[in-house]
């Protein structure tokens, strides 16, 4: 009985703590996304693009809202290392552009032909294709831009920036070689080798360069550089194992996305090799990983393990 009671204390402790960072990382990232969304404007509301139909368009999945996660990540990280946030805002900046030029992309027909992206229509369904494709290059275009023209930055980090982006963005080493294995994936049983590769490139290529991305900007030491990349790493992953789980958990209004696409279009998903439960559980081990990766880290790193923890328990 004694055990029992004391078990369902620790329960009730770890609830709480949960509903605390939750609580905490919601504050973080909405402040993050606040000033990240200051320096998108800055960046592009500025620039005269024309036509201003594809200027409207670049406009509509820039500022469809979200959490920011991968340029909260870079401001985490080289904050944590001691760079001041306005010397990361345009390497975060630069990343959110392609991420969202990602989305752009991913959505299309060719692509997985989706109509719903962060709760209203996808680029190519408020405009259209041609454009879409069109915002989606002009938005990595401008990423590229943003870092190079960084003066708060010196010439060799914004090198070595735009050379470990464009890596994480491209191929053979990054998310587009993912978008390729998972589509050449659909229908097919594929080993967990496989599956593991496509999420690292798709998914954890972008979020482990936001976050060496913020190191780099803090001039981090190369020790220091790899234990937060064995850190983002996880978090990569974690990341694709709960974005799976929540495909098949949640639904299209809380997600703002198509809910049960992966199922329809035959995905290779951590739920489809290893179940429900097994990939939860898989989840939990992963982000005790990245948790003990951090303690290699000579700094105050709780930010980064509640972040962890965030991802591992967020429902959108």
């Amino acid at each position: 009985m004694f055990l029992q009671s004391e078990m369902r204390v620790c329960t009730f402790n770890r609830l709480r703590y949960i509903l605390f960072v939750m609580n905490r990382l919601e504050t973080f990232f909405a402040e993050c996304s606040q000033t990240i969304n200051e320096k998108l404007g800055e960046l592009v509301l500025s620039e005269k693009i024309e036509p201003q139909r594809l200027h409207k368009a670049i406009c509509w999945s820039l500022f469809a809202g979200g959490k920011r996660f991968r340029p909260a990540l870079v401001l985490a990280v080289g904050e944590t290392f001691g760079a001041k946030r306005e010397k990361l805002l345009r390497t975060a900046a630069a990343i959110e552009m392609i991420h969202t030029y990602s989305l752009i992309h991913d959505d299309l027909p060719a692509m997985d032909n989706d109509d719903l992206r962060r709760g209203r229509e996808t680029c190519h369904r408020k405009f259209d294709e041609t454009t879409a494709v069109l915002a989606g290059d002009v938005l990595q275009a401008l990423a590229f831009q943003a870092i190079a023209e960084d003066e708060s930055l010196s010439a060799k980090i914004r090198v070595r920036l735009i050379s470990e982006i464009s890596r994480a963005a491209g191929t053979p080493f990054g998310m587009v070689a993912g978008q390729q294995l998972d589509l050449e994936a659909e229908g097919k049983n594929i080993s967990i080798e496989n599956l593991e590769k496509i999420h690292h490139l798709k998914t954890g290529a972008m979020i482990l360069v936001s976050a060496r991305a913020g190191a780099i900007v803090a001039e981090a030491s190369e020790k220091e550089l790899g234990a937060v990349s064995n850190y983002a790493s996880q978090l990569g992953l974690l990341f694709q194992i709960t974005d799976d789980l929540l495909d098949v958990t949640q639904t299209t209004e809380i997600l703002g996305k198509t809910a049960g696409k992966d199922v329809s279009a035959a995905k290779a998903t951590y739920p489809a090799f290893y179940g429900l439960r097994e990939s939860q559980n898989l989840a939990e081990k992963v982000y005790i990983k990245a948790c003990n990766d951090l303690d290699k880290i000579g700094k105050e790193t709780n930010l980064l393990c509640e972040i962890a923890d965030f991802i591992l328990n967020r429902k959108k």
